[in-house]
C-alpha cells in the first residue's frame, strides 16, 4: 500500500517539476533501466561464478539483485572509489611509519658500531637495542592494526549509510571477506560501460 502512494506522489512531483520548469532533464526510461539491471546482473553472475564455492553460497542471488539495483545510482561508484583511494593513502602512510621505525633502528645500530670498539660491549648494547626495537615494532604494528580496523569500520559505516547492500559494521573476518568481494564487484562494474543496443 505504501509503495503505491509513494509512486503516485513521486509522479505528481515529477510532473510539477516538468511543467513548472522548462529544463531539458531527461530521465532514463523504465525499459532502459530494466535492460541495464539485466546487464549488471549478468556481469555480477559472472563475477560470482569466479568465487570459491564456499563464498558463492554466502553471496545470495537476492544480494546480487540488490547490488545491481543499488549501482544503477552511479554515485555509489564514486563513493567506493573515494573510499579505496583514502585506504591506499592510509596504507601508504602506515608502511612509511613502519619503515621509519626500521630506519631509526638501522641508524642507531650504525652509530653504536662507530662509537664502541669493544666487541663484547657492542654485542651487549646491540642485544639491548634489539629488545627495545622489537618492543617498538610490536607497538607500531598494534597501532597499524588499530588504524586499519578503524578504516574498515568507517568504510562499512559509510557504505551502509549510502544504502549499499551487504554492508554493516562487523568485526567477523568471514563477513569482512564477503564485503571485500562485494567492493571488488562494485569496482569492476564501475569500469564497465553499458551501451544499450538500439
Amino acid at each position: 500500500m505504501e509503495d503505491i502512494s509513494m509512486t503516485k506522489e513521486t509522479n505528481s512531483n515529477s510532473n510539477e517539476t516538468a511543467d513548472g520548469a522548462n529544463k531539458p532533464l531527461q530521465l532514463p526510461t523504465p525499459e532502459f533501466l530494466q535492460r541495464k539491471i539485466y546487464f549488471l546482473m549478468d556481469q555480477l553472475k559472472e563475477m560470482h561464478a569466479e568465487l570459491p564455492e564456499i563464498l558463492q553460497t554466502r553471496i545470495s542471488y537476492d544480494l546480487l539483485t540488490e547490488l545491481a539495483n543499488c549501482v544503477l545510482n552511479e554515485s555509489i561508484f564514486d563513493i567506493v572509489k573515494a573510499l579505496m583511494e583514502l585506504q591506499h593513502v592510509t596504507e601508504k602512510h602506515l608502511i612509511q611509519m613502519r619503515a621509519q621505525v626500521e630506519n631509526e633502528y638501522e641508524i642507531e645500530v650504525a652509530d653504536w658500531r662507530e662509537k664502541i670498539k669493544d666487541p663484547e660491549e657492542l654485542q651487549h648494547i646491540l642485544g639491548l637495542m634489539k629488545i627495545k626495537h622489537t618492543k617498538k615494532l610490536v607497538e607500531t604494528d598494534k597501532k597499524i592494526v588499530e588504524v586499519l580496523d578503524q578504516k574498515v569500520y568507517d568504510q562499512q559505516s559509510m557504505l551502509q549509510k549510502a544504502g549499499v547492500p551487504g554492508f554493516y559494521s562487523t568485526q567477523n573476518p568471514k563477513e569482512i571477506k564477503i564485503q571485500m568481494f562485494l567492493l571488488d564487484f562494485i569496482l569492476r562494474l564501475s569500469r564497465l560501460k553499458y551501451e544499450p543496443s538500439k
